[in-house]
Order: C-alpha cells, then structure tokens, then sequence
C-alpha cells in the first residue's frame, strides 16, 4: 500500500493548482495553507527547486469527527496534496492515502473515516483526467 496516490494532468501547472482546488471544494475541502516550495527554497537557502506546491485541505465535518474519536489526531491533520512538476515538464499532482497514514492510530472509528476521505480524494484525482 502507498502512502501517495497520483496522476499526470494535461493542465498547465497553474492550471492544475486551481482545477484541484476546485475538485477539493466540490468534496467539502477548504484549501487551510498553501506552500510554495519553490518559493521557498530559494528564499531560504538559495537553491533552484522545480515548480511544487503543498495545499493543505481540510474538510471540516471529518477533522471534527476525527478530532471526537482521537484526541491527538490533530497531528496527522490536514490531507496534505502535492502539484509538481517532473524532470520531463509534465504535470504531477498526488494526494495523501488518508488509510495508510491512520493505520497505526488503532482506532476502528478513524479507520471508517480514513476510507470515507479516501474515497473523496480519489475522486478528486479522478475528476482531473
């Protein structure tokens, strides 16, 4: 099992970063950060790093019932994506396998939920193509 799910996308990179955005607010995600790390890495420690942003999505109702379940979950929140660029020019973006990441919390309660989000984000991916 990955910890990752990902796909090449026919959008340009800035396409690709708000055609996501709006797949994730169609599953209830709010976009919480969003980190450019080509930005930053340049700023902060002058390297040359290709075209890779984080979002950082939360959807409110399952942080909220997970947050009931588990008191410490807050660590593992939110569901990190990532829009990249490739050494071959091609557009990547990957979300988090919300399963993988909350399978050591041992809680069958975040087990339910960590399926319930990872079917909205293989949605998400899926509605890219």
């Amino acid at each position: 099992m990955k910890y990752y799910f990902e796909q090449t996308v026919n959008y340009s990179f800035e396409d690709a970063v708000e055609k996501i955005k709006e797949e994730l607010k169609t599953e209830s995600f709010g976009i919480v950060a969003e980190i450019d790390m080509q930005k930053t890495l340049k700023e902060k420690i002058g390297v040359d790093f290709k075209k890779y942003i984080i979002l950082e999505a939360c959807n409110p109702a399952f942080a909220y019932v997970s947050l009931q379940a588990e008191d410490n979950i807050g660590i593992m929140l939110p569901c990190n994506i990532v829009v990249r660029e490739n050494d071959k020019n091609q557009v990547i973006t990957a979300v988090v396998n919300p399963v993988f990441v909350m399978r050591e919390v041992e809680n069958p309660e975040i087990d339910n939920i960590a399926k319930e989000i990872q079917v909205k984000l293989k949605k998400v991916l899926n509605n890219l193509k």
